[in-house]
């Protein structure tokens, strides 16, 4: 079995469901006590997530492409991001290591195009949603993207960071992304792309096909570490 490298803590909460979800795969595929072997290195988020706000996207970038050398140096054959958001430097990311870093954005649009499916709604962070960065990589894979108004963008966005990012789940915020998911229109699915959305909606709270980034991004890594 290849080691997984995983960058996280942006936040905690999702990067636990990454962890989770790396071993119970794992599990279900080779039975007994297996378990996967992973590298975790988590960054303090106050400090990620004030850069985001500043705008000071090359510190932020340096600051995890360390992050990311000393999850090589720990032995990661590959490495995942474990954040939607700090996918916009993934290329200082890459930059500054030898292993494979698995784009989140490719998995994600992997997954829709199996699907069958063209135009989907994207949800994240307001970074996400109203930079290029992201909604660009899924474009380059054929997919025409969706964004919610800016009303229901900013809904979003405070429900991750003021709720979400800090374990907190109420009904009322996913009847918001409920709201939120209904005035799509045209989308034939829709992307929950923050890995705390998955904290808040799954497929049983809409319907339309959800695409959950982080289970997508760690059933990839999973499939390239089992050998």
């Amino acid at each position: 079995m290849l080691t997984i490298g995983m960058l996280g803590g942006m936040s905690w909460e999702s990067s636990a469901e990454y962890y989770r979800l790396a071993n119970v795969l794992v599990r279900e595929r080779l039975g007994g006590l297996h378990s996967a072997k992973i590298v975790l290195h988590s960054v303090d988020f106050a400090e990620i997530e004030r850069m985001q706000v500043e705008g000071r996207w090359d510190d932020a970038g340096k600051a995890l492409a360390e992050g990311a050398a000393q999850v090589q140096a720990g032995g990661a054959d590959f490495l995942l991001i474990c954040t939607n958001t700090m996918h916009k430097v993934f290329d200082q990311v890459q930059a500054a290591v030898d292993i494979p870093v698995i784009h989140l954005g490719d998995t994600t649009a992997a997954a829709i195009k199996k699907a069958g499916l063209t135009t989907v709604g994207l949800l994240g962070t307001g970074f996400t949603m109203d930079q290029p960065f992201y909604r660009e990589r899924l474009e380059s894979h054929g997919l025409k993207v969706l964004l919610p108004s800016p009303e229901d963008r900013a809904t979003v966005h405070r429900i991750i960071y003021d709720e979400l990012c800090l374990g907190i789940v109420r009904e009322p915020s996913r009847r918001a992304y409920q709201d939120v998911i209904a005035r799509f229109e045209g989308a034939q699915g829709v992307i929950l792309g923050c890995t705390e959305i998955e904290l808040l909606i799954t497929q049983a709270d809409v319907p339309l096909p959800v695409f959950p980034t982080t289970r997508l991004h760690v059933e990839a890594a999973v499939d390239r570490a089992i050998l």
